[in-house]
């Protein structure tokens, strides 16, 4: 029966990160102050203003489909790709038996972003259609031989909503199943939502997350216009750097993460293993991106929860390593928590800004830390700056209360939190 009063509890993650592959490998990585940021190696970056990236390496998309199902493959951009990988290792992590779901109240809520084509597939189009004069389109030529370069399945390759598509048609959930595009929140949004649908009643069951890529020299040169880029080429782990006074940009990078999210007493039959329940969750427009909308969606979080804030570990902040954006968002946090009344850790400068996965790829790191019993220090973070009052993690420091809080939002004002208690604290 629906119902406002179900827990909903995460049993399962599903990690793909420039840092490592699988929880395990992650966790180690995050634990050890490791990074994955480093020169570019899937394209020659040279023209590039920036060159390095976070970069996922030994990626192989077939070892997570079945062999009839690898022909699925060719129309999977990279993103879907990486998400697909992700929510196979979620239902492996969780020990998800399909065979005994209702599949018609398995959902998938994805988070995803703006796909970006292969410049393979397009150029050959484009080389057709140039004009006779510089920097122009010959729209004849495009219709009649421009078009014919590019293969018919071309599109299907590169929706956001394939994603969730191509997850859900592998494993058969035929429950809810949306896919939202907010760009660094979009997989804390869909988090969100998965978790006010199993509240409802509606579901037992979600794969939830994201999977983005912006590791493409499109992407590369689209994030280079809007000026919001380190160029740290001589030293690129060290490049983004949340809340540092020498902070001076975000740096890209690529990942998925899915987790398992299911009812509370669904987990309890199957015997699942607990990583933490989610408790609350808000979200906001933050309008001129000043925190003022960030600190709404994580009181609204709170309030939800019914937490206070001294009773929350630490803040997984978003913390893009940006002077205007890491300021906005210390601002956010010393308005709820005080001036440094929480400790605040923030992962990007191990893995760079996974776009639509990143919020939820962050959430899994304090899931498995509050699992461990401790938060690893912030990596990059050396010279605080007055204009971020925030208590930084600068080494690892042992859990202390049950709750953490996750933040995300974006550059055009979309924010989300959520509050997840650790199963020891049930």
């Amino acid at each position: 029966m629906p119902s406002s009063s179900r827990r909903v509890v995460l049993t399962g993650i599903g990690a793909i990160t420039p840092i490592g592959i699988g929880a395990g490998a992650f966790w180690d990585a995050l634990q050890h102050g490791k990074s994955g940021v480093r020169t570019i190696t899937s394209f020659d970056p040279a023209a590039l203003p920036a060159r390095f990236a976070g970069e996922v390496e030994g990626f192989d998309a077939k070892k997570f489909v079945s062999k009839e199902g690898r022909k699925q493959l060719k129309v999977m951009a990279r993103a879907i790709q990486l998400a697909v990988g992700a929510a196979q290792l979620a239902m492996d992590d969780a020990k998800v038996d399909k065979a005994k779901l209702d599949c018609t109240r398995f959902g998938v809520e994805f988070g995803a972003g703006l796909l970006s084509t292969d410049l393979a597939e397009l150029g050959p189009a484009s080389q057709e259609s140039i004009g006779a004069s510089p920097g122009t389109v010959d729209l004849r030529a495009w219709g009649t031989q421009g078009k014919a370069a590019i293969t018919p399945l071309w599109m299907l390759k590169y929706l956001p909503n394939m994603l969730a598509c191509h997850v859900s048609i592998l494993h058969d959930a035929q429950g809810p199943n949306n896919t939202i595009t907010e760009g660094d929140a979009a997989s804390l949004l869909a988090l969100g939502e998965a978790y006010q649908i199993l509240r409802r009643g509606h579901a037992d069951v979600f794969l939830a997350g994201g999977g983005d890529s912006k590791v493409n020299p499109l992407s590369m040169v689209r994030q280079a216009m809007f000026g919001h880029l380190s160029y740290g080429n001589e030293n690129p782990a060290d490049a983004c750097r949340p809340f540092d006074r020498r902070r001076d940009g975000l740096v890209i990078g690529e990942g998925a993460c899915v987790v398992v999210v299911e009812d509370l007493e669904h987990a309890g039959r199957r015997g699942a293993a607990i990583y933490g329940e989610i408790v609350g969750f808000g979200s906001a427009f933050d309008r001129g991106v000043t925190g003022r909308g960030m600190a709404r969606a994580m009181r609204a979080a709170l309030a939800q929860a019914d937490v206070s804030p001294t009773e929350i570990d630490h803040v997984n902040a978003h913390g893009l390593g940006s002077p205007r954006f890491d300021a906005a968002e210390a601002k956010a946090i010393v308005d709820v928590f005080g001036p440094r009344g929480v400790p605040v850790w923030a992962i990007k400068g191990n893995i760079g800004n996974l776009g639509a996965a990143g919020s939820v790829t962050e959430l899994a790191g304090s899931l498995l830390a509050m699992k461990r019993g401790s938060v690893p220090a912030t990596r990059n973070f050396r010279e605080p700056d007055e204009a971020c009052s925030v208590a930084v993690t600068t080494a690892a420091r042992d859990v202390a209360k049950p709750y953490f809080l996750k933040l995300g939002f974006t550059e055009m004002g979309q924010c989300a939190a959520v509050v997840v208690r650790s199963p020891l604290a049930s």
